[in-house]
């Protein structure tokens, strides 16, 4: 027998390992928009912690049955065991004491007590009531509410005491219609919707299989009762109530209503044509930009003196300021009144002497922190940061962003984008001084304070916009310290005792995968689980370069370059969706699908750019905001930017640009078609808005206002009135229950096209889907038209 030497057997091992990788050009369409679970795998998610910080808890599929289950392994490692999620030790929301000795939850709608050391658990309640967020109001003392309404309980004596008795005025919303909304599917005629019922099933699979769907069971609760006498107080009667907090010295309630809109804006109405009765149903959508909308304000309810009263808004400074775009319109009467704000959190300090709230203009354009004096109301400022375009970025925007207390009772800390990128700041209320605690060019995400109070934690991109890193920093401020190790990202849960971090970490091509390491700088991090589907580990996935350009303003525009070794001359563009997100980093993509679709047009010899254009996330303030009252203005112009770079350094041909993109890209696809034939020749537009004017309020108001206040804003931002520039050849694709964008965008473009005498163009409709497909045969038909589309135009020499 002849013998094999070390360096034979070494050779048949690469010729052997080679062999199980196929090249990217045998990808096909209908491989990769396959259901993910099949083909990639599902990545573990939602991680926690146990309350022992010994195991690591998990939702997770590896057998790619659809099914996502509860999971837990040890933080040393060893084989993830598929638990119930009702276990013993799975975490839920819990409260800690001040010295971190017990904790306090509900389990079943009661309340619990744990002592950590001993792992005793005494039960407060068992009632039919539910009560809700318990916590601390002092070592012996649990506030907690019930049915909209505070009470305390006395773990010594037992005594439960109901603090407030407010009567919630919910109004009809009982009354209002469900989803399915206004057709029910009903004729009367039991035989004949019997019928149809059955012969849904003959007509379509995916009908078929969503009703043998099994359903989801949630375990519930018992009926609500209420606790008896309530010390004889006054009802008061109130809208709906939020937000209840017992202020430490015990005088004080706050609490949050939302007052519903007078005339509240209308809802808008999405047809369901394939449905499980045969007949069309109407989805109750969302109402469009503009309408009337409801607030949030806070009131303080004194608990000796049995009395409530509001805050008041006009002591916010600059509440009847007026925004600089009121100066393109100067035929108009502008007057100068306070603007409607919302407030919904009361902030205590420890020690109860303290007091803050925060407050947002209902025209996003202005964030106030203010010092509340309980005893009068009197509101006094501690931060107001104003924005001509709107407040917004990582910790900033919204009630949920970045706001507490520091452990000595006096000092806030919140973050501010006053510097043009988020950072983290402190404000001492006793000195009336404010510290900014980072700085840089980078963007600060979820910072939190360690148990012992000596010590931020928090993610930041300060290696590389598209690199995320946990890091450590004094709470004073000062050089923060790198604490992960693996270039890509990271997204990081710290156990209770913040000795391991437990790490959903991922790379370009390498999806979300669960690790975990000590907290210390430099550690080793180990991976848990293994999720990958053969399907996928049979490619050599190629990593797209990332690189930079230069627009035509001289700013660096980011972007993923995908480049063929045997290009064909073509060339396209993906544009990424939703305004104000990234996807030219280092981490595993939401948009895995176009990664693997740029992957195998980039086999298939066309040269591919994926950019993070004008109003991504990532890039701090002035880029997040480059898109305010023009759409379609800097978020367009550096796609051109793109095209050119393409032609100019990687020998793309002029006249063979494509464009693709969904949602924001889709718009974007549509809107480089109308106004740029010259440069994009061919193009896709997915689940595009096609008139802003019909999208909803909290996404649209904050960047072109309402179109009755600036209709400017909205003209130029909405293709629809552009459409008479499309030359090139473009396809329009839509799911028609879409209740985010509605299908009615494309079908008044489609009317505005034909008015136009166009017939470059194609409508491919998808009746299942909503704005995200859920169905792969829905994917697929719709990138194998994609594919057509480019095959047909652009890839042709």
């Amino acid at each position: 027998m002849r013998k094999i030497g070390l360096f034979g057997l070494l050779l048949l091992f690469a010729v052997y390992a080679s062999a199980q990788t196929k090249p990217l050009s045998q990808l096909t369409v209908e491989e990769i928009m396959q259901a993910p679970e099949k083909f990639i795998g599902t990545s573990p998610s939602r991680v926690s912690w146990s309350k022992d910080s010994k195991n690591i808890f998990f939702y997770w599929d590896p057998d790619g049955n659809g099914e996502v289950s509860a999971y837990q392994i040890s933080k040393d490692g060893g084989t993830p065991e598929k638990i119930d999620d009702t276990s013993e030790g799975w975490p839920s929301n819990y409260e800690f004491n001040q010295d971190k000795t017990k904790i306090v939850y509900t389990e079943g709608g009661d309340i619990y007590i744990k002592e950590l050391k001993s792992e005793k658990v005494s039960r407060l309640t068992a009632t039919n009531d539910r009560e809700t967020n318990p916590s601390f109001h002092k070592e012996n003392v649990i506030s907690f509410v019930v049915e909209d309404n505070l009470f305390t309980i006395n773990t010594e004596t037992g005594l439960i005491t109901q603090l407030t008795n407010f009567i919630v005025n919910y109004g009809r919303e009982d009354e209002s219609p469900s989803r399915r909304g206004v057709g029910n599917g009903n004729s009367g005629n039991r035989i004949q919707d019997s019928w149809l019922r059955e012969d849904q099933l003959n007509t379509s699979e995916i009908i078929k299989e969503r009703r043998n769907r099994p359903r989801r069971s949630f375990r519930g609760f018992g009926s609500f009762g209420s606790f008896g006498d309530n010390d004889n107080r006054d009802a008061v009667e109130l809208p709906n109530i939020r937000s209840l907090q017992l202020s430490p010295d015990g005088r004080f309630v706050s609490f949050s209503v939302y007052n519903s809109p007078e005339n509240g804006a209308q809802n808008t109405i999405v047809p369901n044509y394939v449905t499980n009765s045969g007949y069309t149903t109407d989805i109750n959508a969302r109402s469009k930009v503009g309408g009337e909308q409801g607030y949030s304000e806070i009131g303080i309810y004194s608990v000796s003196g049995d009395s409530v009263y509001y805050l008041d808004k006009m002591q916010l400074p600059g509440i009847t300021d007026l925004p600089d775009y009121t100066k393109d319109y100067p035929d108009k009467e502008w007057i100068k009144e306070p603007r409607k704000v919302s407030a919904t959190t009361t902030l205590w300090s420890g020690d109860g002497k303290y007091a803050v709230v925060q407050f947002s203009a209902d025209d996003n354009k202005d964030r106030w922190i203010m010092r509340l004096i309980p005893e009068t109301g009197d509101l006094i400022t501690i931060d107001r940061q104003r924005d001509e375009a709107w407040i917004g970025g990582p910790g900033v925007s919204g009630f949920g962003g970045t706001f507490g207390f520091l452990p000595d009772n006096k000092t806030i800390y919140f973050q501010s984008e006053k510097t043009g990128y988020s950072h983290l700041y402190t404000h001492d209320i006793s000195t009336g001084t404010t510290k900014q605690l980072t700085s840089g060019n980078y963007e600060v995400y979820q910072p939190k304070l360690s148990s012992d109070g000596k010590k931020w934690y928090f993610t930041a991109n300060m290696k590389h916009p598209g690199i995320k890193h946990f890091y450590s920093l004094p709470l004073n401020g000062g050089k923060p310290t790198q604490i992960t190790t693996l270039d890509g990202g990271n997204e990081v849960t710290l156990s209770p005792d913040e000795k391991s971090i437990a790490i959903e970490y991922s790379y370009i091509d390498q999806p979300t995968e669960l690790y975990v390491m000590d907290n210390k700088p430099g550690a080793k991090a180990k991976k848990l689980t293994e999720s990958l589907k053969e399907g996928f580990k049979a490619y050599d996935w190629h990593q797209p370069e990332i690189i930079t350009f230069k627009a035509e303003d001289g700013a660096d525009v980011h972007a993923r370059l995908y480049k063929p070794e045997n290009p064909n001359g073509a060339g396209v563009i993906f544009v990424h969706g939703a305004g104000y997100l990234q996807n030219v980093h280092y981490w595993w993509s939401t948009y895995f699908r176009e990664f693997m679709f740029n992957n195998m047009l980039m086999a298939k010899g066309y040269t591919v750019l994926d950019i993070d254009y004008r109003a991504s996330s990532g890039y701090g303030r002035d880029w997040r905001t480059g898109i305010y009252r023009h759409m379609g203005g800097k978020d367009l112009s550096d796609q051109i930017d793109g095209a050119k770079f393409l032609m100019n350094e990687h020998g793309v041909e002029a006249g063979r640009i494509g464009m693709y993109g969904g949602s924001y890209g889709g718009f974007i696809t549509l809107f480089a078609m109308f106004k740029h034939p010259d440069v994009i020749s061919a193009g896709a537009a997915l689940r595009s808005v096609t008139d802003w004017a019909h999208y909803n309020h909290g996404y649209t108001s904050n960047i072109l206002n309402t179109p009755v206040e600036d209709p400017i804003a909205y003209k130029r931002s909405s293709p629809i009135y552009f459409a008479e520039g499309l030359e090139g050849d473009l396809l329009i694709a839509h799911g028609m229950v879409d209740t985010n964008v509605h299908f009615q965008d494309v079908v008044r473009l489609a009317q505005r096209l034909i008015e136009l005498g166009k017939d470059n163009w194609e409508m491919a409709l998808y009746p299942v889907e909503n704005h995200g497909f859920t169905e792969p045969s829905s994917w697929t038909d719709e990138y194998k038209r994609i594919f057509k589309l480019f095959e047909n135009t652009i890839g042709k020499k």
